[in-house]
């Protein structure tokens, strides 16, 4: 059974990924020019951060919605980097807990004015107050 999209709807889509790849793309260009890593290491110190220094990986995974495994491959980038530490799950002998390092923590804020004016370069400046609020509530709504 094929759905029937309005040109609207099919227009709005294309539009959401196009500027979703534009935007980020260009604001992992600034921070590459600016010699720090990817964004995914960023959203991942974030998330460390706020949940008090320390998370499962699947936990991880759910917070930033990346997929398990690519959580596992950059864990261990982050790891090798020094800005995170495994620790053995005290409830899960199989599992693990991941740590931010004080590396780690110095790094993501570091990272954040560069990010702050990628953010503001690439969608603020392009977008009012108003616009930027509406935006933010119809894709509320796209994501639920």
């Amino acid at each position: 059974m094929t759905a029937t999209l309005s040109d609207s709807t099919i227009t709005a889509w294309a539009r959401l990924v196009r500027a979703s790849q534009m935007v980020i793309g260009a604001i992992e260009a600034d921070l590459k020019a600016a010699g720090f890593p990817a964004l995914d290491c960023y959203d991942v110190l974030l998330e460390l951060e706020r949940a008090g220094g320390e998370l499962r990986p699947r936990e991880i995974a759910k917070e930033t919605l990346f997929a398990r495994y690519s959580v596992t491959r950059l864990v261990d980038r982050l790891e090798k980097q020094g800005l995170v530490k495994r620790a053995a799950c005290p409830e899960d002998a199989r599992g693990a807990i991941i740590r931010i390092t004080e590396k780690g923590r110095k790094l993501r804020q570091n990272m954040w004015p560069v990010y702050a004016a990628a953010i503001q370069r690439h969608m603020t400046d392009r977008l009012s107050v108003e616009e930027a609020g509406k935006l933010g509530k119809l894709l509320g709504k796209v994501i639920g």
